[in-house]
């Protein structure tokens, strides 16, 4: 009867004491948690990780207990005593050298409950003591990290404990789920990261979308470090794509993103461009904009680059970052060999559809910087392009009346009529119509645009071809390349990652689903 009063002092004392009270107590806690009865010993370590955590200046006191709770035979006792020296790691990395003295003994204990019977009394699902094994996984990636001796020592039960657990259950789910985490966060040998990815994939096949997703964000943190052997399973990532979960199919996107490289950028990028016209609206923006950057850095080819941006432009141009249109221009007027394909590719795009804001800036920058391409006759797709500078002019002008027009793009398409004023020949009363039309404009910088173009057809016409000539060449990389994460990338790192816990014996239930 008296332990368990004293069991309850002590966890009443870990939930309430204040810094003052643990410094008082102290001594108290460190004579407990020498005594015989195994519930006061529990109880005490558990308080003096409470203590440690409130007051760490009391982690040389309780320091010297330790190994004779590690070694302990009672398991609620050692799990306590994990616990205790975990907590004691965390709050003092300077301990950390005195607890790797440990690793022997810990190695033993987690190869006994892998390799153990059946054990009534702390048997889970089938599992030898799963809390155990998860806490002692924990310290050992605590201790192993950055310490290579270290790591070699625990990387054999870490193959054991990955090869001899079962993954019917969640329990050993949860248990799979730690010694991944230890590998990948271990100096480990590469055949085990390969096996630690290899259960990550499994993961990925199981029906529990919780498992899934788990996978898939463990995944994706592991990706910069071991990118061949997560590539292995890229076809099952693909497919979360098409995951009726919503968390699931953000992991998977953003794990696509972390896959691409050089040599799969046109496989990877036709799936997310096939996302994309299907994707969530909240995801959209993220993938438009990564798709471009991802684009200008792995691109094989000029033509597929155009082609790609073209693509992404006309699936969802209004959720492409503002950011990107300047660099997307800059980017276009620098390919000098494409100028016709691509002001070709964009005004058919603005006949199909002028709501995409995006693409009607960029297409209507192209066409009047580029517009006397247009008359050329020159082939898309081994397909003869005839345009009239009537077909022209109708496009801007319908896009300069179209309710989906911002006040920007309206700027944008001014601009770009007064320019075909010096690339076609017998358009320019039409022309001089419609830039005289906006000089009073409601918008001032549209009504200003307006009336200096008109001057140009009149006082100024002398000056009009020389003002009006094609910008020059631009130099250096396209300042595409400094955006680095643009659009969406707040909406994404608000999902955070979950973690398994064998206490509950299932899978951690995301946050929009609770």
């Amino acid at each position: 009867m008296i332990q368990i009063i004293v069991g309850l002092a002590l966890c009443t004392l870990g939930s309430i004491c204040s810094q003052e009270m643990c410094r008082d107590l102290v001594t108290e806690v460190e004579k407990l948690l020498k005594s015989s009865h195994s519930h006061t010993k529990k109880k005490a370590a558990l308080c003096a990780a409470r203590m440690v955590n409130k007051v760490p200046e009391l982690v040389d006191s309780f320091v010297p207990l330790t190994r004779a709770l590690l070694s302990e035979k009672n398991h609620g006792v050692m799990l306590s005593g994990v616990v205790l020296v975990t907590e004691l790691c965390q709050v003092s990395p300077e301990s950390v050298p005195h607890f790797r003295k440990q690793v022997g003994s810990l190695v033993k204990a987690l190869k006994s409950l892998t390799l153990s019977g059946y054990s009534p009394d702390y048997d889970v699902s089938g599992i030898s003591d799963p809390f155990l094994q998860v806490k002692i996984l924990r310290l050992l990636r605590a201790l192993g990290r950055g310490d290579p001796e270290t790591s070699d020592a625990v990387n054999d039960i870490l193959a054991q404990v990955a090869t001899n657990t079962e993954t019917a259950k969640n329990v050993g789910n949860s248990i799979l789920y730690e010694v991944v985490l230890t590998i990948m966060d271990i100096n480990s040998e590469s055949g085990l990261r390969v096996l630690a990815v290899n259960i990550l994939g499994r993961f990925l096949l199981n029906n529990d979308k919780n498992i899934r997703y788990v996978a898939l964000n463990t995944l994706l943190k592991t990706a910069h470090a071991d990118h061949g052997a997560v590539q292995r399973h890229r076809s099952t990532i693909v497919e979360c794509l098409k995951d009726p979960d919503v968390s699931i199919r953000r992991r998977a996107m953003e794990l696509c993103f972390a896959l691409i490289n050089d040599s799969n950028v046109r496989t990877l990028t036709k799936e997310i461009l096939d996302f994309l016209e299907t994707a969530d609206t909240e995801f959209k923006s993220y993938i438009a904009s990564n798709l471009i950057l991802t684009a200008e850095k792995h691109s094989p080819t000029q033509r597929w680059h155009v082609d790609t941006i073209l693509k992404v432009l006309v699936k969802a141009g209004n959720f492409v970052d503002d950011q990107l249109v300047p660099g997307l221009i800059h980017l276009f007027a620098g390919m000098t060999s494409l100028h016709a394909y691509i002001v070709q590719h964009l005004f058919v795009a603005l006949g199909d559809d002028i709501s995409q804001q995006s693409l009607v800036r960029i297409g209507v920058w192209c066409v009047g910087e580029y517009g006397d391409v247009l008359l050329t006759g020159a082939s898309t797709d081994d397909e003869l392009i005839e345009v009239s500078e009537t077909e022209v002019l109708d496009i801007l002008e319908a896009v300069l009346k179209s309710a989906h027009s911002s006040l920007v793009t309206q700027n944008f398409a001014l601009t770009a009529v007064m320019k075909l004023s010096s690339r076609f020949s017998e358009m320019n009363d039409r022309i001089q119509s419609i830039v005289a039309r906006y000089g009073e404009s409601m918008d001032v910088e549209l009504q200003q645009r307006s009336v200096e173009y008109s001057m140009l057809f009149t006082a100024y016409s002398h000056m009009r071809n020389g003002l009006l000539e094609r910008m020059p060449l631009p130099e250096g990389k396209s300042i595409i390349t400094t955006n680095e994460t643009i659009g969406g990338e707040e909406e994404m790192a608000a999902d955070r990652p979950a973690q398994l816990a064998p206490e509950t014996h299932q899978m951690p239930v995301r946050s929009e689903e609770r």
